[in-house]
């Protein structure tokens, strides 16, 4: 049996991120062969990830990230089954490290295919479902370009928004963030009224009707109450025109013009966990 060192555990544990006694195991099985422990261990993620591909992966870290220039932004969020991993601290350095890959991509296809460190994401993914013992996926991923991208990561990583402006001004980098932030608790589900989707306005329209019904208000007068209450939608349920949460006299696009008076905010991203 081919002797294996101490250093060459540690080297396979940096390589691979699985624990001690696996590295120590599959570099036995290997005879003291590198590349062929390295094999083992992916082959040991393969059979775990078939074993776990039904479990709920609703727990993780969604990590935002901008680019140098603010002109670009992306969200992951690097999902796995229990909080206990995902509040782990190697468990969040590898959301961010993907993360920061993920900033060169424009859609998850793509990203997922790209080399990290030899591997590509899906085989990384794989090979990590194996040294954790959870299935681990990349759940959601979304870009977002502005003249400036800023973001926000809601405390113990479970909401990661973006939010884009319209120009470079000064103050940009904390209007940015108060309106990612803002995404972020108010969870908006467009930017503005043209961005609902028609079958959301459909389900309000006739939400609002019924109610009106059970209060005993004429057929006839339905329409036009109907689209009343659409407004009052559009204000609580649409970004720019939402009640600002740090100066609720104010409207999210105010606030933006309050800082410049041209500024606007031309869009958002959120990924949640959970």
């Amino acid at each position: 049996m081919a002797k294996i060192t101490a250093a060459e555990v540690n080297k396979l544990r940096q390589t691979t991120g699985a624990g001690m006694m696996d590295c120590k195991k599959a570099l036995v099985e290997a005879e003291g062969d590198f590349d062929k422990a390295i094999e083992i261990l992916r082959k040991k993620g393969q059979k775990v990830a078939a074993n776990r591909a039904d479990r709920e992966s609703s727990e993780g870290a969604a990590i935002a990230k901008v680019n140098s220039a603010n002109t670009t932004g992306v969200i992951i969020s690097l999902n796995c089954e229990t909080d206990f991993v995902a509040k782990n601290d190697s468990f969040v350095a590898l959301a961010n490290e993907l993360a920061e890959l993920a900033l060169g991509f424009d859609n998850k296809a793509d990203f997922l295919a790209a080399d990290f460190k030899g591997l590509s994401v899906s085989e990384k993914l794989i090979e990590q479902t194996g040294v954790i013992g959870e299935k681990i996926e990349i759940g959601g991923f979304k870009k977002l370009s502005a003249p400036f991208v800023g973001s926000y990561i809601h405390a113990g990583n479970k909401i990661a928004t973006l939010a884009g402006l319209s120009a470079v001004v000064d103050g940009a980098d904390v209007v940015a963030k108060d309106v990612a932030m803002q995404a972020a608790a108010m969870n908006p589900v467009a930017l503005n009224e043209e961005g609902v989707d028609q079958s959301i306005i459909d389900k309000e329209i006739e939400i609002a009707k019924d109610q009106l019904r059970q209060e005993g208000k004429p057929e006839a007068m339905l329409d036009n109450i109907a689209k009343g209450k659409l407004k009052r939608f559009f204000k609580d349920n649409t970004l720019v025109n939402q009640d600002f949460i740090k100066d609720s006299k104010q409207s999210v696009a105010q606030y933006a013009k309050s800082v410049a008076p041209s500024l606007e905010v031309t869009g958002f991203a959120r990924v949640a966990l959970g």
